[in-house]
């Protein structure tokens, strides 16, 4: 792997805030080279530049970071297993499950599941609308996945009481948190800066409402 890449990779992650060991960095690029290598032939990704690949996949899915709670997260519309196989990196200690519909992108996802050993990361090969699971998630988070309607729509029966949803955007969704449903309670939207990446980001964090 291109030694320019790491040097990005680290200065990224030095301005995300973020604690990253060394053995992570690797493994991170290694992520990043599986990609590089399986989009040839699977199209996981339009974007085809290693130094793009870094910036808009894995700098972007670490801005996250601060904002993952509990110990269960659930990745839906995961594609190339964005964000959900750079956090399971960076959280051992937790379990991402990884949904998509496409069968190619599952594939992939569990070869880098097998190649950068992560016993804590599943993939998941199904259609959101039919997929059920035996107890909620603390967190499901989406990238790019849909409207937030349709997002919350389809990852609320799919969350604990207590959990969270965070819907990654790009800019100010300003329409689609007008036209939530009743229910969901906006607890932030949070503006990240992504290193390298000339584009803006935001992070909506949302909940179901409490019940007085």
């Amino acid at each position: 792997m291109n030694g320019n890449l790491q040097d990005q990779l680290e200065q990224g992650i030095y301005e995300l805030g973020l604690d990253i060991p060394s053995d992570t960095v690797q493994r991170l690029l290694q992520y990043l080279e599986l990609i590089r290598k399986w989009n040839r032939v699977y199209n996981l990704t339009s974007i085809k530049d290693p130094g793009q690949m870094l910036s808009h996949h894995i700098l972007d899915s670490l801005s996250i970071i601060p904002y993952i709670r509990g110990s269960s997260v659930l990745d839906i519309g995961s594609g190339a297993g964005l964000p959900g196989i750079p956090l399971s990196l960076v959280f051992p200690e937790r379990h991402f499950s990884m949904l998509d519909g496409n069968a190619k992108k599952t594939r992939f996802i569990q070869q880098a599941i097998t190649e950068l050993k992560l016993d804590n990361a599943e993939s998941i090969h199904s259609r959101v609308e039919d997929y059920t699971a035996s107890e909620g998630f603390d967190t499901v988070v989406s990238r790019a996945f849909s409207s937030l309607s349709d997002f919350v729509r389809l990852a609320l029966p799919l969350l604990k009481e207590s959990g969270q949803l965070l819907a990654m955007k790009g800019r100010y969704p300003t329409q689609e948190l007008e036209d939530l449903p009743l229910g969901i309670h906006i607890e932030a939207v949070h503006r990240l800066e992504v290193p390298l990446l000339d584009s803006e980001r935001h992070l909506v964090e949302m909940a179901r409402e409490k019940q007085s």
